[in-house]
């Protein structure tokens, strides 16, 4: 089997992600680019952070670019210096296309796709070679370890969030080769998939749609079933952690004629996704936002600096100051509440954080500071784990 290029869109890909609202069905994943998505074709999606919902916040600075130093307190490199402190430096050729070999698998209906347990331990590059090098965190934002991946950020978003620590967000392919590493493993560890390392397996939960889109803090401390940055052993050979399995996570595409910038990969904590490195998801929009999805960011090394628009916002001339708008926050607003959540103090009441007045939704200050899951989330164990049968003949 061929695993799919940062260029290519194979029919299967739209089968990735779980992404389901109704009360009582399993999982099934639909290609609604511009709200959470639904179950089935016929189910109704709840509204999605679209960019009505997200109300442009007044500042002087909203127009200006980010800028590129670290936040106060921060190291400027890591020891090896080339790379921000807690970024991973990345360099060698990636392939465009590679081939695996499964070994054993099974067919997931409730997603409409199969899922391989166990590939031939070889990896063949049927593509082109291209030299790579740049830095990416180690773990998923807020990039500590220890610390559960934020979810629910928008594209947008996430890219404004990247622009306040002077990075961007990672490219597809930079995703995918900081994933499986020099010898382009399925898996970040190796060729059989394990999803108590990088977590996945758990059983479907029916979120409620509703809640959900009104960032209900309960609704999405029921539906958590990730586990903190760090802690599973979920490591690629580059050294970068927690990449398929566990949340999400969206970065920028790379395909000249896609129709959205954001990309979604890795897949999520539920039963009959991939959790590879190489499969993509194309079908959601820079709106899109889910209670399982994640990002981590990407910088260019020895200290250049970074364009925080992705390559097809550049050429479909788009601001710098439309994303802060349709994120909702501006670039020196997140830089604000960075330094606020570094000292303990990035609290919301209602639209103000630390007393300054936000315009939008409330729940944009929750997003600014990353409280919006509920403080009853319990994190995944073996107990909502659902493995099927055919693990039992992994070899």
């Amino acid at each position: 089997m061929k695993a799919p290029s940062a260029a290519s869109i194979p029919l299967s890909v739209a089968f990735l992600v779980v992404l389901a609202a109704c009360a009582a069905a399993p999982p099934v994943v639909a290609s609604v680019p511009a709200a959470p998505p639904s179950s089935t074709g016929s189910a109704l999606p709840p509204p999605s952070a679209s960019a009505s919902m997200l109300l442009p916040v007044s500042s002087s600075s909203a127009s200006a670019a980010p800028v590129q130093a670290p936040p106060a307190g921060a190291k400027e490199v890591d020891a090896n210096g080339s790379c921000p402190a807690g970024m991973v430096p990345i360099e060698g050729e990636y392939c465009t296309e590679v081939e695996h070999k499964c070994l054993l698998e099974w067919y997931a209906p409730q997603n409409r796709k199969v899922v391989c347990e166990q590939f031939a331990p070889e990896a063949k590059c049927v593509g082109q070679r291209i030299k790579k090098r740049y830095c990416i965190d180690r773990y998923e934002w807020p990039n500590r370890k220890g610390v559960r991946p934020e979810v629910m950020n928008t594209f947008y978003q996430a890219q404004v969030k990247c622009a306040a620590m002077g990075k961007r967000m990672c490219t597809e392919s930079e995703w995918s080769f900081a994933c499986e590493g020099p010898q382009m493993k399925p898996f970040p560890h190796g060729f059989t998939r394990d999803p108590q390392r990088c977590n996945g397996d758990h059983e479907w939960d029916a979120p409620d749609m509703k809640r959900v889109a009104k960032r209900d803090s309960k609704e999405l401390a029921r539906l958590w079933k990730g586990v903190p940055s760090g802690t599973q052993g979920c490591v690629s050979d580059f050294g970068v952690e927690d990449m398929p399995g566990n949340a999400d996570e969206v970065c920028a595409g790379e395909a000249p004629k896609a129709k959205y910038a954001a990309v979604n990969t890795g897949g999520p904590w539920y039963s009959g996704v991939r959790n590879q490195c190489r499969p993509k998801v194309y079908t959601h929009a820079e709106d899109f936002y889910y209670y399982f999805l994640s990002f981590r960011c990407c910088a260019n090394p020895d200290g250049a600096s970074n364009e925080p628009l992705t390559s097809k916002q550049v050429k479909d001339g788009v601001s710098w100051r439309e994303v802060e708008r349709l994120a909702g926050f501006t670039t020196e607003q997140m830089k604000r509440a960075l330094d606020l959540k570094r000292d303990g103090k990035c609290v919301c009441e209602g639209k103000s954080l630390a007393g300054t007045k936000l315009k939008g939704p409330a729940y944009l200050c929750d997003t600014m500071c990353g409280t919006l899951l509920g403080p009853d989330a319990a994190d995944g164990t073996d107990a909502t784990r659902v493995p099927h049968q055919q693990r039992s003949k992994i070899h």
